[in-house]
């Protein structure tokens, strides 16, 4: 049995190729709208300490990342994911710490994914927190997304920049886990341990911090970041959980979700970021799972300048170039991941997106 949980919601679209600029403009409060690519500080508040514990100041980082150090005084500040990305390649550069995105991870509890963090501790069971992290999580980071998969008798929580262009998505993948497994360890007991971690990032040459975290096998190379665990630690009972509380959030999330509002082109987005490479996804499932028939989507689309195809194709070349510069994946298998039947067929299109082959991409490096 297969059950994929993964939430449709909001952001801008762009054309391929586009480069993304970065708003120098910052939001504030938990409960302001949060625009398309931006994301409350929550976990990235500890890049200052982390900074700090390598006696660097996280002062003048934070400002050639262009933010504003005070931001990070307090949580349910807003800024853009872009930033986030260029902050993390500046800190790692910093600290020659190819693991920082890890230690920010590690720093974070349950509490920094906000308003989402107090209702997965008032969730009846496990598997509820997590449908609740990845129902909700749009409104803390409209700069990813986390899906629940069940195999069986295996669950797997996996988390995914869909962001076009995005730094740093290795160490943002490496956090995003670090500070899950925290939040399901707070939920079940510091005891509690994964079947094994998978991580999008070239194996690095310590894998010593990971598998210090995780207390499970770690496999690197892999097409998607994922926690995997038994399913049935799904039906674990949470200590503590007060319905009474857990109603209230619910009802708060749910304004805070109607306030944002509905941009179509990120809801497609969300969705086939966390099921291209599981999955072949028509614009036919895509209208079904966004209750609207095809005709519909095509026409909303249209209205938004942007159609279906063009956003797959997007979400196809952003895996593409994430999986080529973090990885050492081989072209036959990115191509047969994001749905190619050869190798050929994926160069080809990549060249069309990119003017550049994958192997003469890789070859350079980009570093974001």
């Amino acid at each position: 049995m297969t059950n994929d949980i993964g939430p449709a919601s909001k952001s801008t679209s762009r054309s391929l190729g586009q480069r993304v600029s970065i708003s120098p403009s910052v939001l504030a409060g938990p409960g302001r709208t949060l625009p398309p690519g931006y994301i409350h500080l929550g976990v990235a508040k500890e890049i200052a300490p982390a900074l700090r514990d390598f006696d660097i100041d996280p002062d003048p980082v934070i400002r050639e990342a262009g933010l504003d150090p005070h931001l990070f005084d307090d949580g349910t500040n807003v800024i853009p994911h872009a930033a986030l990305g260029r902050l993390l390649s500046l800190s790692v550069t910093r600290t020659r710490c190819p693991h920082f995105g890890l230690l920010v991870g590690q720093r974070a509890t349950i509490l920094s994914l906000g308003m989402v963090g107090r209702l997965m501790l008032h969730s009846e069971t496990l598997g509820d927190a997590m449908r609740a992290l990845v129902s909700n999580l749009s409104i803390q980071n409209r700069g990813a997304v986390p899906s629940l998969r069940l195999i069986g008798d295996t669950a797997l929580f996996s988390f995914s920049v869909y962001q076009p262009e995005a730094e740093s998505a290795d160490q943002i993948s490496d956090g995003s886990l670090a500070v899950a497994l925290n939040a399901i360890r707070a939920l079940c007991g510091p005891d509690w341990n994964p079947i094994e971690v998978l991580l999008p990032r070239a194996a690095p040459a310590d894998q010593e911090p990971y598998r210090r975290h995780f207390r499970a096998p770690v496999r690197f190379n892999q097409e998607t970041a994922v926690i995997v665990l038994p399913t049935s630690d799904l039906d674990r009972r949470i200590a503590g959980a007060d319905p009474m509380v857990r109603a209230l959030l619910e009802e708060r999330i749910q304004q805070m979700k109607g306030a944002q509002g509905s941009v179509l082109s990120d809801d497609i987005r969300r969705l086939l970021r966390t099921r291209l490479t599981s999955k072949r996804c028509s614009a036919e499932d895509i209208a079904d799972l966004l209750a609207m028939h095809r005709r519909t989507l095509s026409r909303r689309l249209k209205g938004s300048g942007m159609g279906y195809r063009a956003i797959t194709n997007e979400i196809r070349f952003e895996i593409a170039r994430q999986l080529l510069q973090y990885t050492e994946v081989p072209l036959g298998q990115i191509a047969a991941a994001l749905g190619y039947s050869e190798a050929s067929a994926f160069t080809r299109a990549f060249r069309r997106w990119s003017g550049q082959t994958p192997t003469a991409w890789r070859g350079e490096g980009h570093p974001g």
